[in-house]
Formats: C-alpha cells, sequence, structure tokens
C-alpha cells in the first residue's frame, strides 16, 4: 500500500526486508522486492532442496521459474482456471529463463453415467478419449517469456499408482500442434526437449517443421519416444535448416532408412557436434552410412551408437573414420556385435589417431587384447589433450 522501500535508508531497508513475510501476495513483492535474501528465504521456506547455481546463483530466478512449474504441474483442464497462469505473467516474464515440466495432468474424466448419456451411436469410445485428454496449452504462456531460453517437457502423470491407465501418457495430436505453433514463436528458445512423451512419426515431423530456421534452438532431445524413419527424415531436413549443436534421439525406432537420412544430412553440416543414436536398430547398413559421412564431417565430436545392432562391417569403415577424422574425440560402441575382427579393424584404425579420447566398447565382444590396446592408446591421447590445455587454456570459462 505504501511502495517506498527504495527510499529508506539502508540500514532501515535492511530492516524492513528482514521482517517482511514470504507470504506476501507476489502481486505486491515481484516487481517491488528485488533484495536476493528475501527471496532465498522464499525458496529455503518453500523447498527442502535449493540449489541456486543451477539459477544462475539468482534466488529470484529460482522461485518463479519452481513457483510457475508447479502451477503448471497441477493444473487439471477445465477445472484450473487459465487465469491463475496468465495472471502471473506480467509478475514473473522477467525472472524466468528454463522450464522443466516433467508432468501434465489430464482433464477429468466424465462420470460413468454421464459418459453413457453423451454416447452417440456413430461416435466411438476412442474419439471420446482424444477429444477430452488435450493438456493446458502452453502457448499463451511461452511466448510471453521474452528470456525464455530452456523448455525440459514430459506428457504423462507422476505418482499414479494404482490409477494407472496408458491414456493418462497421451500428447495428443491437438496439444502437439499448440506446442509447435509456439515453438516456432520462441525466438529465444536454445534448449528443447521433449522426452517420454510418445512422440511418434506425425507429431515429430510436425514439431520439427516449426523448428526449421530458428534463429536460435542449439539442442534438441526427442529421447525416449516412438521416432521412426519418417520422423528421423524430417530430422535431417532440421540438421540441414539448423544450428543445431546437440542433437538426442536415444531409444526410439530408427532403422537404416533413417540413419541413412540423418547421415545424408550429417555429411555436409558445419554446427552438429554431439549426436546420440543409443538404443535404436540401425544395423550396420545404417551404421556405415553414418561412417562414411564421418569422412567428410569436420565438426562432430561426440556419436553415441550403443545398442544399435551393429557388427564387424560397421567397425570396418569406422576403421578408415578413425584414420582420417580430425576432429571426433568420443564414440560409444557398447552392446553391439562387433566381434574380435571388428575389434582388430578398430585398433588398426586408431593406431595414428591422436584425438579420440573416449571409445566405449563394453559388450561389444572385441576381445581383451584389443580392448586394452585401444585402452592404451585412449590413455596416451587423453595425457595429450591435458597437456595442450594446460598450455593452450581455453579462452572460455568452464
Amino acid at each position: 500500500e505504501n511502495p517506498i522501500i527504495d527510499r529508506l535508508l539502508p540500514e532501515h531497508q535492511r530492516k524492513v526486508l528482514d521482517k517482511l513475510s514470504t507470504g506476501l501476495p507476489l502481486t505486491v513483492t515481484a516487481n517491488l522486492i528485488h533484495d536476493e535474501d528475501y527471496w532465498k528465504r522464499c525458496c529455503t521456506q518453500r523447498w527442502k532442496v535449493c540449489i541456486v547455481s543451477n539459477y544462475g546463483n539468482s534466488w529470484k530466478r529460482m522461485f518463479f521459474e519452481r513457483h510457475l512449474e508447479n502451477i503448471l504441474k497441477c493444473f487439471i483442464p477445465n477445472v484450473t482456471d487459465p487465469k491463475q497462469v496468465l495472471e502471473l505473467i506480467p509478475l514473473c516474464k522477467e525472472y524466468v529463463w528454463r522450464l522443466e515440466i516433467d508432468q501434465f495432468l489430464p482433464p477429468l474424466m466424465l462420470d460413468q453415467k454421464e459418459e453413457e448419456e453423451d454416447f452417440d451411436d456413430s461416435g466411438s469410445d476412442f474419439e471420446l478419449n482424444e477429444v477430452s485428454m488435450h493438456h493446458y496449452d502452453l502457448g499463451p504462456l511461452i511466448t510471453a517469456l521474452p528470456h525464455l531460453e530452456e523448455l525440459n517437457l514430459t506428457y504423462g502423470v507422476k505418482d499414479c499408482g494404482m490409477n494407472f491407465e496408458w491414456n493418462l501418457f497421451n500428447f495428443t495430436y491437438q496439444d502437439c500442434s499448440n506446442l509447435a505453433v509456439a515453438l516456432k514463436k520462441c525466438h529465444n528458445l536454445k534448449v528443447f526437449k521433449l522426452t517420454r512423451s510418445k512422440v511418434d512419426d506425425d507429431r515429430a515431423r510436425l514439431l520439427i517443421q516449426n523448428l526449421l530456421d530458428h534463429p536460435s534452438l542449439m539442442e534438441l532431445n526427442l529421447s525416449h519416444n516412438l521416432i521412426g524413419d519418417k520422423g528421423a527424415r524430417a530430422v535431417g531436413k532440421l540438421i540441414n535448416h539448423s544450428k543445431l549443436e546437440i542433437l538426442d534421439l536415444c531409444n526410439n525406432q530408427i532403422r537404416h532408412p533413417g540413419a541413412q537420412a540423418i547421415a545424408q544430412a550429417l555429411a555436409n553440416n558445419s554446427t552438429l557436434t554431439s549426436l546420440n543414436l543409443r538404443l535404436n536398430c540401425v544395423e550396420d547398413e545404417g551404421g556405415q552410412a553414418i561412417g562414411r559421412a564421418l569422412l567428410t564431417n569436420t565438426t562432430l565430436k561426440s556419436i553415441h551408437l550403443g545398442s544399435n545392432e551393429l557388427s564387424e562391417p560397421t567397425a570396418t569403415l569406422f576403421c578408415q573414420v578413425l584414420a582420417q577424422n580430425s576432429t571426433l574425440t568420443s564414440i560409444n560402441f557398447s552392446c553391439n556385435h562387433i566381434g574380435l575382427d571388428g575389434g582388430k579393424q578398430l585398433l588398426e584404425g586408431l593406431m595414428d589417431n591422436k584425438i579420440l579420447t573416449e571409445f566405449d566398447l563394453r559388450l561389444a565382444e572385441v576381445g581383451q587384447e584389443s580392448e586394452y590396446l585401444i585402452n592404451q592408446i585412449l590413455w596416451a591421447n587423453q595425457e595429450r589433450a591435458r597437456l595442450k590445455s594446460l598450455q593452450y587454456p581455453s579462452a572460455k570459462p568452464l
């Protein structure tokens, strides 16, 4: 009612701030109180674990990001008033840089009696559920947050216990359409993660269509979904039309045609530094295509091809990659059937390689001797990289 705190003498200002209740309405405190000690009290009284370094060392940022996340995780469509979110925007928009929402509650289902009354003879249960299971539309919120750089989403319900139903984990096409349109308008977004949300080919293509030529996106994580070869082809197009540096497609359903599309884009790409295709099924046809791409690619530093049903033919091609590629520092072939001969081929390619410092061959059946000799080379490369970093310290802080 009398916002004169900035006009008080410093010692009086401190006394007032120390006595202010953390339960004051945010409409009063959000844009008036900037004191970090006050927001530290707000955070530590509300949450047991508070790691402020994860929030740019800002207690105020931590409070508003977590407060907003909690509201979104508990939002029930058709029950919670959307104004509860929208009215928070002018209060928090200057302090939200990242949102991590690992739960989206579905609308409350109608009572069984009401369902039966509403059934039309020509309708189906699937149509009813599909229409009624849309989640909260993030569009009006995230497009109004000017500093939003990272969005990490999972469409599902946590701790559902005995109330488990598959439709609680339904990322509908309408959800996807709403999200895709919003992402296109988030011009400052650098990191987008949508994991464990049953994203299939059609949904992946819709999302990627709206991310083409995105001015800021640097990291995309669509791991643990249902993306197949059609979705992977769309990803290949995105690689060619974006500034992506990190791409994670772990645990999807990509086979060799999809891997070939990604490889084709990778061959001429000049921004991607990390690619994760673990737990797919690209097989040797896909593995060889990626290997051929790495003969010309000059930016990729890390590739994960673990658990992809690769064998000796892929190892044969990667023998050339190891001998010629001068940027790869990390390769993961774990849980494949590389075999003894494949292990010897990789060892041969690595003989003159001075760059690679990580090579995961666990459960790849390459044999103890090859594994030991490869590790000797890696240790030498690691020591060389360590001495180089001491001699030429990085200009960028770690």
